[in-house]
């Protein structure tokens, strides 16, 4: 049987060519997708988790002095993450609550990103984030004056910095035993420790850098990971994918076989010789194309991150540790589905005689026993999976979505023998007399039909649900940005009113979308230790991100920033408090949110009670989708400067809040193109090896009378037809899908996200799939022109 083996490698290589591509693309897929979960980990890490990523634990849910003292405990080996709000002067300019931060004493726990300079070495030395130095004018070699009295402390600016994560983010840094001169405004939530954190106070809680990272990331998206959601979907995805494409190619190529083996065993060999050639076989094809997949994985994986970074240079991937565990996994997937794939044809031949084998093939019938099965099969997975998916939605639980997906999808490929034959007749009713040949010749045979359209269902299915699920996710997570972040830059001038001057420069100032004049009135509120402007906007729409909705308060209530006020914990929202102007006051309702900046915003009518003549004290300003940020922040600031009102930014909030959107958007877009390309390969693939089956039947159709040409176009026109019902059906899948995943977690992470479905880009699917279809056929129907009837008539 050694003989046997080597002469069927031989004999059959373009066939195992193809299988092997199967598994190449089965395996490349699962470790593509382990490369990819690294890169996108890693960059959060980079960005978000960079205060934590180089210490080895995280000490959080403590209080500031708590923290203050745990940072001084452990001197170099500790990095403590906080701030004070000070006031700061450069030069004429005195900034309000300008946040303060610490440079870790060690090199290697520092986590802003020195852009010129260098960072301070000891006291009276600072360094600067860009973006304030920009919106400043502040320079390397610039004094600045931090706080006032006896505090007061005259710093030389020596760098300039970037700061990756806004949660740490301060406009000036400064050693921390710096700091600790005004540690009385000084909050430290959290200590990035390195080497053992030993004894701690009763309630602190320690964390590893990602198991913190993760929870305060999550915590933003109501205590729902989404990144690990969606890398647990595609992690599943390309599982049953890499099994699908396999398994599928391996039966095509093995019922080709058939008569091989049973000519095998007329003439001795036993069924154990049989089986184990066909096991030697798929053993070797197996190893060397789960090789050689586990590599070209490594490679399309880092070649993906290097082309996210290059497209996308503003949320850039990390860089992804080699992922063993996904290697192993994909080579496993590769050998053990191989193995399976290339056994389970070969059952039939050798539990039949040798001359019952030798007969010409018939297909799975559904009047057979085997079809039956195969159809009452498919019905218990059509049941069970539509339950479990909603039960998954009920319960939120993903592993049930898993489930419940896989149940329904097996289900329609197992009933895809009954199933999409009577489609593509539908779909072939409508080409007239000219499709009638290519519509019967796709349906003779409907276990190869359903065969064939597999793979390509499978990768529009995948990429209808990712573009749908893409489109609602992305969606909603800007909704959620633009309520935390409604107004891009606000321009207030509490001591005298804004000028119309003022107004009409700042919109005529390049990347300046919209600009209006806010009416408003200076107030003192109970509870904060200064006044503060009280603003009304029934205009607030044509800049606000939100569609200004923060700006409609009913009568009665105030509503104040979060982020402005943090230092102010006594007010909450729901307290009443006491606002005046002058000698007239009103007791209003404090309401939160966040994105305005220092500046309660109120009901007209609320604010007719405390004032008759409101004037226009502050400016709020949309930036345009092109606008470079820091050189509009920075054109603002010295329009602010020449008539003395303050700029409060919130555009590098939101470009920080965008990282993360970027990263998950990025990786699945990867995944996805990687998807689309297994997809194309597989109906190549497998349409490859349906002509070579096939070679008999288009040689008679040759000796009948059908010419080259009209071969050629009756298998273009099968492979269309085959592709529009694919892709249809997959189409239907694949929203099903993106509804139940919006059930089942994105609406529990984003509460106000709602289904939003892609039109234009779902229609571009469905022709880029016809096409691929008809261009995965036209090599094979070339090959199949060439070959002369009689040629073709003595194959086997």
């Amino acid at each position: 049987m050694h003989t046997v083996f080597l002469a069927s490698l031989r004999t059959h290589l373009r066939r195992y060519i193809a299988a092997a591509i199967a598994v190449i693309v089965g395996v490349a897929f699962v470790v593509v997708v382990g490369v990819l979960t690294s890169g996108a980990r890693s960059g959060l890490m980079d960005g978000f988790g960079a205060p934590y990523r180089n210490a080895d634990h995280v000490v959080s849910k403590m209080g500031s002095e708590v923290g203050i003292a745990l940072a001084e405990r452990y001197g170099e080996n500790a990095s403590a993450i906080g701030r004070a709000m000070l006031l700061v002067r450069a030069g004429d300019g005195l900034f309000s609550e300008t946040a303060v931060g610490p440079v870790a004493p060690s090199e290697n726990l520092r986590w802003q990103k020195l852009r010129s300079g260098r960072f301070p070495a000891r006291m009276g030395e600072a360094v600067v984030h860009v973006w304030t130095a920009q919106a400043r004018d502040i320079a390397i070699g610039d004094r600045i004056r931090i706080d006032e009295g006896a505090t007061a402390a005259d710093l030389e600016v020596v760098g300039l910095v970037e700061s990756p994560s806004a949660s740490a983010q301060a406009d000036v840094y400064v050693t921390w035993r710096q700091l600790l001169q005004w540690r009385d405004h000084l909050q430290v939530g959290k200590v990035a420790v390195r080497g053992e954190v030993g004894p701690l106070p009763e309630g602190a809680k320690v964390q590893s850098p990602e198991e913190f990272v993760n929870e305060a990331r999550t915590r933003l998206n109501n205590r729902v990971d989404t990144l690990s959601l969606m890398l647990l979907l595609f992690a599943g995805v390309a599982l049953f994918v890499s099994v699908l494409v396999i398994a599928n190619t391996f039966s095509i190529l093995f019922a080709q076989r058939l008569r091989d083996f049973a000519l095998l065993r007329c003439i001795g060999a036993t069924r154990r010789q049989v089986v184990r050639s066909v096991r030697r076989e798929a053993a070797t094809v197996g190893v060397l194309a789960s090789l050689t997949g586990s590599l070209v994985g490594v490679g399309l994986g880092y070649g993906l991150i290097a082309l996210i970074n290059a497209l996308a240079p503003t949320a850039p991937m990390g860089a992804a540790a080699l992922p063993t565990l996904w290697l192993l996994g994909g080579f496993a997937v590769g050998l053990v589905v191989t193995m399976l794939a290339s056994w389970l044809p070969t059952r039939r031949v050798v539990r039949v005689s040798p001359l019952a084998a030798l007969r010409p093939d018939t297909v799975v019938d559904v009047h057979t026993a085997t079809g039956m099965v195969q159809r009452a099969l498919a019905a218990v997975l059509l049941v069970t999976g539509p339950v479990l998916l909603g039960v998954a939605m009920k319960q939120h639980s993903t592993a049930l979505m898993l489930a419940g997906g896989g149940s329904v999808f097996t289900g329609v490929l197992l009933i895809g023998p009954v199933l999409v034959p009577c489609l593509v007749q539908i779909a072939g009713a409508l080409l007239g007399p000219a499709g009638r040949l290519a519509t019967q010749n796709a349906v003779r045979n409907p276990r190869r039909t359903a065969t064939t359209t597999a793979s390509l269902l499978v990768g529009v299915t995948l990429t209808t649900a990712v573009l749908t699920g893409m489109a609602t996710t992305r969606a909603a997570l800007d909704e959620q940005r633009d309520r935390r972040h409604p107004i891009d830059v606000a321009l207030s001038s509490p001591e005298r009113p804004v000028t119309t001057d003022l107004l009409d420069r700042i919109r005529r100032t390049p990347g300046v979308e919209q600009a209006i004049a806010v009416n408003g009135a200076v107030v003192e509120v109970d509870g904060l230790d200064e006044p503060i402007l009280a603003l009304t906007a029934p205009a607030a729409e044509q800049v606000a991100r939100d569609g200004g909705a923060f700006a409609r308060v009913e009568p009665g209530k105030i509503r104040l920033d979060d982020s402005a006020f943090r230092k102010h914990l006594s007010l909450r929202p729901g307290d009443q408090v006491t606002v005046r102007v002058g000698h007239r006051r009103a007791q209003l309702q404090v309401a939160g949110g966040t994105g305005w900046g220092r500046a309660g915003v109120v009901a007209p009518e609320t604010l007719a009670t405390l004032t008759d003549s409101p004037e226009p004290h502050t400016i709020w300003i949309r930036a345009s989708t092109s606008a470079d940020p820091i050189q509009l922040v920075g054109d603002l600031d010295e329009l602010a400067d020449s008539v003395g009102v303050k700029v409060d930014d919130q555009l590098q909030a939101r470009a920080s809040a965008d990282q993360q959107v970027k990263i998950l958007t990025w990786s699945m877009l990867g995944l996805l193109g990687i998807a689309v390309v297994i997809a194309l390969i597989g109906i190549a693939n497998t349409l490859g090896l349906s002509v070579l089956e096939r070679a008999r039947e288009h040689a008679l159709l040759r000796a009948l009378g059908l010419t080259r040409g009209q071969l050629r176009r009756m298998m273009a026109a099968e492979a269309v037809l085959l592709s529009v019902v694919a892709t249809l059906l997959g189409t239907v899948i694949g929203v099903g899908f993106a509804w139940v995943g919006y059930e089942t977690f994105v609406k529990q992470a984003l509460t106000h996200a709602t289904m939003q479905i892609p039109w234009l880009p779902l229609g571009a699917v469905v022709l880029i799939a016809a096409m691929a279809g008809l261009l995965a056929s036209v090599i094979p129907a070339r090959r199949a022109a060439r070959v002369t009837p009689a040629a073709g008539l003595s194959l086997d």
